[in-house]
C-alpha cells in the first residue's frame, strides 16, 4: 500500500482545524483546467528489492570515468583520490559537522579549517585565504565583487580564455551591462585584453591555465592593471597546476580563485566541489565568507576563532561582503587531506607526471593526420583543431567508449570558429596506452573506417 504519512483520522483532525470540510476543498481556489484529472506518469509502487533493481539497471547505464579511455578536463578533471581520505571524512564527527555557530566550541572544525587555509596561501603564494567558497565559478564572482567594493569603480574585463561557464556566472551576478567586458575567445592569439584596462576599470579576470590549456603571463597582466590602478584576479581551474607553474602571488595577483576539485575530490557526475579564494592582508576585509584564525585562550592554550566572519544571510543584510552563507567544509576537509597526505615534495612530483603525460599526448596527437595541437604552452590540458566539426566526431568515440575531450561548441555555443576545436586533458590516472588507443581511434574516425 501507498506510505501515508497521517491517519485518516489526523487528516480529519487538520482540516476541521482548516476550516475545510475535505482534503478537495483545500483546492477550491485553484482556475478549473489547472488541476490534473489524472495521476501523474509516474511508474506506480513496487516492493522495495523491485525499486533497487531498477535502480541499479538504471545506474549501469552510467559510463563512470574510470571504465575506459577519458580525457576530459575543462575545469574538472580526473585524479587519484587514496582511499585514506574518504575514509576520513566519513568519520561521525567530520561527516556530520555544519557551519560552527558557536565556533569555538568547535575546536576541531576550526582547526582543520585553519590548516586549509594555510595550504591555500602556501599554494596560491597570498597572504591570507578564506574557509572556502561554493566553487570556483561563484569564487570568481564573488572576486569581481571584491574588486569593485575595493576600488570603488564598477568596469570588469574577461580575458577570453576564462571558462566560459565561469563568464556566465559572472555575468549572472553582474548582469550583461556595458560595465562587463567579454573579449572573445582566440585559442591562436593573444585575448588577455590588457589593451582594455583604463581607469575606470575595477578588475581583470585573467585565467591561467586558461579553458584551452595555455599558460598566461601574469606578471604582464598584473603590471597593466596596477598602472591603471586596478585590480588582477587570476583563476586557476586546475590546482595540481600550481605545484610546477609560479604562483600567481608572486607574480602580482590581487585575488586568486581556484577551483579545488582535483585534490581529494573525485569527478562526482558534477560535484559538488570546493572554491579558494586568497587575496592580500591589506584587503582582507573586502574578502567574502569566513576566515578562521589561531589564538590563545586565558591559560595561555592555543586555541582557534572565527577572526572574521561576517554572518552574512541574517545580520550585515544588505551590507554583506557576500550571499554565500557557508563554506563547502567536507569538500575542504577532503582537499586538506590529501595535500597533507601528498606534502609539498609529493605535489610537484604529481604535477610533473600530468605534464609528462599531456607531454605523450600532445606528440601522439600531432601524429594524426589533420589534427593540429594549437598550443605552444600548457600544463596538464591542450586544444586541438580537427578538419571537421568537433562534437559529432567526440560523440562517435564515446558510442566506442573513448571519452576524447570536450567539444568546445558545447561550452561556447553558436562560434563557427570554435567548431572544430576539441579541449582535452591528461593527468596521472592517463594510462600510455590510453593515449595510443585515442589517437589510433580517432585517425579512423576522421578516415571514415567504422
Amino acid at each position: 500500500m501507498r506510505y501515508l504519512p497521517h491517519s485518516a483520522a489526523e487528516r480529519a483532525e487538520m482540516l476541521a482545524v482548516i476550516g475545510a470540510s475535505s482534503a478537495e476543498a483545500l483546492f477550491a481556489g485553484v482556475p478549473e483546467g489547472a488541476l490534473l484529472t489524472e495521476p501523474v506518469e509516474l511508474p506506480f509502487h513496487q516492493p522495495e528489492y523491485v525499486v533497487e533493481a531498477q535502480m541499479k539497471r538504471l545506474a549501469s547505464l552510467n559510463h563512470a570515468a574510470g571504465d575506459g579511455p577519458f580525457f576530459i578536463g575543462a575545469g574538472a578533471y580526473r585524479h587519484h583520490v587514496p582511499a585514506s581520505v574518504d575514509h576520513l571524512i566519513q568519520r561521525s564527527e567530520w561527516l556530520t559537522a555544519y557551519t560552527p555557530y558557536q565556533p569555538e566550541v568547535s575546536q576541531g572544525t576550526l582547526q582543520m579549517l585553519f590548516e586549509f587555509q594555510t595550504q591555500v596561501a602556501h599554494l596560491t603564494g597570498m597572504d591570507v585565504a578564506n574557509a572556502s567558497m561554493y566553487d570556483g565559478s561563484t569564487g570568481t564572482a564573488e572576486a569581481v565583487l571584491m574588486a569593485r567594493r575595493v576600488t570603488k569603480r564598477n568596469r570588469i574585463v574577461l580575458a577570453g580564455g576564462l571558462h566560459p561557464h565561469y563568464r556566465d556566472v559572472v555575468r549572472t551576478y553582474l548582469g550583461d551591462g556595458p560595465d562587463l567586458v567579454k573579449l572573445a575567445a582566440d585559442p591562436t592569439g593573444d585575448d588577455l585584453g590588457l589593451e582594455e584596462i583604463d581607469g575606470n576599470t575595477a578588475a581583470i579576470v585573467v585565467q591561467t591555465p586558461d579553458v584551452f590549456g595555455r599558460l598566461q603571463d601574469i606578471k604582464a597582466a598584473a603590471d597593466a592593471a596596477h598602472q591603471k590602478g586596478a585590480l588582477l584576479i587570476v583563476v586557476v581551474t586546475e590546482i595540481i597546476s600550481l605545484g610546477l607553474i609560479e604562483a600567481p602571488g608572486a607574480l602580482g595577483a590581487d585575488i586568486v580563485v581556484c577551483e579545488g576539485q582535483s585534490l581529494g575530490n573525485a569527478l562526482n557526475f558534477g560535484g559538488p566541489y570546493v572554491g579558494l579564494f586568497a587575496t592580500r592582508k591589506d584587503l582582507v576585509r573586502q574578502m567574502p565568507g569566513r576566515l578562521c584564525g589561531e589564538t590563545v585562550d586565558a591559560d595561555g592554550r592555543r586555541g582557534f576563532v572565527l577572526t572574521l566572519s561576517t554572518r552574512e544571510q541574517h545580520i550585515r543584510r544588505e551590507k554583506a561582503t557576500s550571499n554565500i552563507c557557508t563554506n563547502a567544509g567536507l569538500c575542504a576537509l577532503a582537499f586538506s587531506i590529501h595535500l597533507s597526505l601528498l606534502g609539498e615534495a609529493g605535489l610537484k612530483r604529481l604535477a610533473r607526471l600530468n605534464h609528462l603525460k599531456a607531454v605523450k599526448l600532445s606528440r601522439m596527437l600531432g601524429t594524426v593526420p589533420g589534427v593540429e595541437v594549437l598550443n605552444t604552452s600548457f600544463f596538464n590540458e591542450l586544444t586541438i583543431r580537427l578538419p571537421v566539426p568537433a562534437a559529432p566526431l567526440v560523440d562517435l568515440l564515446a558510442r566506442a567508449e573513448i571519452l576524447a575531450g570536450v567539444p568546445v561548441s558545447r561550452l561556447d555555443p553558436g562560434k563557427p570558429e570554435l567548431e572544430n576545436l576539441v579541449i582535452l586533458a591528461a593527468t596521472e590516472l592517463t594510462s600510455d596506452a590510453d593515449i595510443e588507443m585515442l589517437a589510433s581511434s580517432l585517425h579512423a574516425a576522421l578516415e571514415g573506417d567504422a
